[in-house]
């Protein structure tokens, strides 16, 4: 029993160092950047670590109201917009829907749901590694690459 229970405490103080990982480089790279580090961004900032769902300015905003009820959607909206623009997280298009939010800066790609619109992370090192075609390289500067595949996910798939 011990073994499971020191594999848990593992896990934990793991989740617990990569949580205070990003915490710091969110905090380096605002100062960085002249953006200071308010308890209200910080609040935006650890609800979007703590989320999986990609969520939009809205879904943060409902989360945001319950901690700090006088927060307005605008503050949270423009927050992530910052955050964007900054580097410190990255915008998923809603392909008509909403903007969407993902904190993690590290080379991923993303399974989106054309039924649910649910959007899943996952890794892949030959789409990390896919060929920008010539004609793009000649009239565009690439900064980024991420593949984006769509389909159904299991949930609606069983549907």
């Amino acid at each position: 029993m011990t073994n499971k229970n020191d594999y848990y405490i593992v896990k934990i103080m793991n989740a617990r160092t990569v949580k205070n990982d990003m915490m710091d480089a969110f905090c380096q790279r605002a100062k960085r950047k002249g953006l200071k580090i308010t308890p209200q961004r910080t609040a935006i900032y650890e609800e979007l670590l703590k989320a999986k769902d990609h969520p939009s300015a809205d879904m943060i905003y409902k989360r945001i109201a319950k901690k700090i009820p006088n927060i307005s959607f605008d503050t949270v909206n423009r927050t992530l917009l910052t955050f964007s623009k900054i580097g410190i997280t990255t915008i998923v298009e809603g392909y008509g829907q909403p903007k969407r939010y993902d904190p993690d800066m590290d080379t991923h790609h993303h399974f989106r749901c054309i039924q649910c619109n649910s959007i899943i992370d996952f890794h892949n090192k030959n789409y990390d590694n896919i060929a920008v075609p010539e004609e793009i390289n000649k009239k565009f500067t690439v900064l980024n690459k991420k593949v984006v595949l769509e389909g159904l996910c299991d949930k609606c798939r069983k549907r």
